[in-house]
């Protein structure tokens, strides 16, 4: 798979996860909506972004794609182990997590490939 479109179904799976996580997810009587459930939507749309940027300027766009890659694993990864129970919530971030994983796996490979042709 190319990055771009690793980068583009990655964007979808996260704007789906925080419009899901937002509006759709049951809430107990006790809670109210965070606008922090649309963080993922909103990382979506900035990998959205990039992947519009990707052809006039690939590395840039790559590079800043796999950061933020990083950047929403931890921040997931932090989350998911603080819930203790099994749910839609946990689920939500399992998504998220293996979701920017793949692309940040897919985005390494091709930096190594970059660099494997560029010393051919």
């Amino acid at each position: 798979m190319k990055p771009v479109t690793a980068n583009f179904l990655n964007a979808i799976v996260l704007i789906a996860a925080g419009i899901y996580g937002y509006f759709l997810l049951p809430l107990g009587p006790e809670e109210k909506r965070s606008v922090t459930a649309l963080i993922p939507a909103f990382s979506g749309v900035v990998f959205l972004i990039l992947g519009a940027i990707w052809a006039s300027k690939p590395k840039i766009a790559a590079h800043v794609a796999a950061t933020l890659a990083l950047v929403l694993i931890i921040m997931c990864i932090m989350r998911f182990v603080k819930i203790e129970e099994w749910g839609a919530k946990k689920n939500i971030f399992l998504i998220c997590i293996i979701s920017n994983v793949l692309a940040l796996i897919i985005f390494v490979r091709s930096f190594i490939n970059a660099r494997v042709v560029k010393k051919a």
